[in-house]
């Protein structure tokens, strides 16, 4: 089987299992969305959809955002760690998108990876989410499973898996597959002892056929 038939299998398995994947961060609009991907490195997602709300409702317009006191927004995303950072990042890509976008968030790779603390993973999740288009988020889960599958080569490298799958998944399937691998590696490929006896892609799994 070719790495191209083991993603297409992978893909129709996932969509009768997970059939309504969606994002699991909470949002309104577009930018809010890129904030909360922002808060959520090294963070559950579950974590910053807490702390949203409140965030978006004492910062209710890219313009509060942009010229909030750094101490009060760190106070608030303080629970998702790594918040001096994260309220840094915040802060300046909100000013950013009013000065250079006009204060819509971008829909192209390039506007998108100029913006603070955006890299290649936030920006597909945005191209995807929010404009539908082809985009590979390639998040721990993805690279492990995608690996362990025998879609990839097993590398580690976020970029190269990105782009080996884009060779591999069709693009109208690829933002609703990164969903719902998401929630299989929460369920059953998890990092450590995963559920193997359980796994609907058991059969075609080269890790799987191994044990």
């Amino acid at each position: 089987m070719t790495k191209k038939e083991r993603a297409l299998l992978a893909v129709q398995t996932l969509e009768e299992v997970y059939p309504q994947a969606t994002c699991a961060l909470q949002y309104e609009k577009p930018y809010e969305l890129l904030i909360a991907v922002r808060l959520s490195a090294q963070c559950t997602d579950a974590r910053v959809n807490q702390i949203t709300p409140k965030l978006f409702a004492a910062y209710p317009t890219l313009e509060s955002l942009a010229a909030a006191d750094i101490a009060d927004l760190e106070d608030i995303v303080r629970p998702c760690g790594f918040f001096h950072m994260k309220a840094k990042s915040i802060k300046e890509m909100s000013a950013q998108l009013i000065l250079n976008f006009g204060g819509v968030v971008p829909d192209n790779m390039e506007d998108l990876l100029s913006l603070s603390g955006v890299g290649r993973k936030t920006a597909n999740l945005i191209l995807g989410d929010v404009y539908g288009k082809p985009a590979i988020v390639a998040d721990t889960h993805f690279i492990r499973i995608t690996g362990r599958l025998g879609i990839t080569d097993g590398s580690k490298d976020p970029v190269k898996v990105e782009q080996q799958l884009r060779k591999a998944i069709p693009p109208e399937e690829s933002g609703s597959f990164c969903h719902r691998m998401v929630l299989f590696g929460r369920d059953v490929c998890t990092a450590r002892s995963p559920k193997c006896e359980e796994c609907p892609l058991k059969p075609d799994c080269a890790a799987g056929k191994k044990l």
